[in-house]
């Protein structure tokens, strides 16, 4: 602690060079935190999805319809507990720059398969009894003042009705909570039996099949089951759990986890080379005071050591600032991933990325530092 006097000294030696320096890396560790954060967050998610869900879809394209016949001989293959289906609606309230994440489905199966999802059990009943009744997130429900008993036009950029508009109305009979699944779960529920009754084409048809098995280990022997019912049909399946549809739904977008480290690594290769120019320039504007200490008596592994320390310092606040701006920014993500906070890996692997960029930018000039001649440094030579 007795050294914390000059430490300090040398580090604020040039004020604004020290400030725009620690901006730089506040800045470069708060993109890191976010970027990994979310990185890693889409990880979690996929690895939390649950394992005893079977998704079922077209083996040609998952937008390809599947005949919804194919429910009542999935239900029947042996370690199947419950099956449930989803259409796409592609539904938008008022203008179609406000999508709704609306699907076609059959209610009480499928709040029986997920369990996450909290819903009051009057809302069922009441959706059993409303062929144009509606359950929607509260989320949705807030955001456009909806509530139980309204009346809801909602337009579609695919479906048409038997009247030939694209304007449905529907009826909201309950609301329930899906903030466990993430702001990405569809919130809009209609009743499938209604939508086939009343759209112009595409019926008796749905885009997925959501299946719960009784043992999550069976899993891919109830998957080769449900898939060799329809081989050779004119719709074939093809069976999935709920995870590794969700990373190939991601793959479709692009390797997440590439793009974020060449990101995070370009920005981090650019402030190695601030952070050494800071750390140099420091250095040889005190060549004469270093001497002085030399000459005081200091070692030259003292000297080294004192680089090296203001170098930690400087890097290692300046990355906790922006690794703790990150996270406090974590929050504003819940609507995407639900209950989601900073992961203790990406801390952990900021708090190694600075003493490691502390280590390389302060390692050169702190050599300098110790090799420095007491003669030549105090003759300005």
């Amino acid at each position: 602690m007795k050294y914390l006097p000059l430490i300090w000294a040398g580090l604020w030696r040039k004020k604004a060079r020290t400030i725009f320096t620690m901006l730089s890396i506040v800045v470069a560790f708060l993109l890191f935190g976010l970027l990994q954060g979310i990185n890693q967050g889409f990880n979690t998610v996929v690895q939390n999805l649950d394992v005893d869900r079977l998704y079922v879809t077209a083996k040609t394209n998952l937008t390809d319809g599947l005949p919804i016949a194919y429910a009542s001989r999935i239900k029947a293959v042996p370690g199947v507990r419950q099956v449930s289906y989803w259409t796409y609606f592609a539904g938008y309230y008022q203008d179609s720059r406000n999508p709704i994440p609306a699907f076609a489905t059959d209610p009480v199966a499928l709040f029986d398969i997920y369990k996450d999802l909290k819903i009051k059990p009057e809302y069922l009943q009441a959706m059993q009894r409303t062929r144009t009744g509606v359950l929607i997130n509260e989320q949705l429900a807030a955001k456009y003042r909806w509530k139980l008993g309204d009346r809801i036009p909602l337009g579609t950029s695919i479906w048409t009705n038997k009247d030939g508009s694209n304007t449905w109305n529907f009826d909201v009979v309950g609301t329930f909570d899906s903030s466990d699944l993430g702001g990405g779960f569809p919130g809009f529920y209609l009743n499938q039996s209604y939508f086939d009754e009343a759209a112009a084409f595409g019926r008796g048809t749905v885009h997925y099949y959501i299946v719960a098995i009784d043992d999550p280990a069976q899993a891919t022997a109830v998957s080769q089951r449900i898939d060799a019912l329809f081989v050779n049909s004119a719709n074939e399946t093809r069976t999935q759990t709920e995870s590794a549809l969700a990373q190939m739904q991601l793959k479709q977008i692009g390797d997440i986890n590439f793009i974020v480290n060449a990101i995070v690594g370009a920005v981090l290769f650019t402030l190695l080379f601030l952070t050494a120019n800071t750390m140099m320039q420091s250095v040889r504007e005190r060549t004469g005071e270093l001497a002085v200490l030399k000459t005081l008596g200091f070692s030259d592994g003292k000297v080294l050591s004192l680089v090296l320390i203001e170098s930690l310092a400087l890097c290692a606040f300046a990355a906790a600032t922006g690794i703790a701006l990150a996270a406090t920014a974590f929050p504003l993500l819940k609507p995407i991933f639900g209950n989601f906070q900073m992961p203790g890996i990406v801390v952990a692997m900021g708090a190694g990325l600075a003493l490691l960029l502390a280590f390389i930018s302060g390692f050169a000039p702190a050599w300098r530092a110790r090799q420095l001649n007491i003669v030549d440094a105090l003759a300005g030579r």
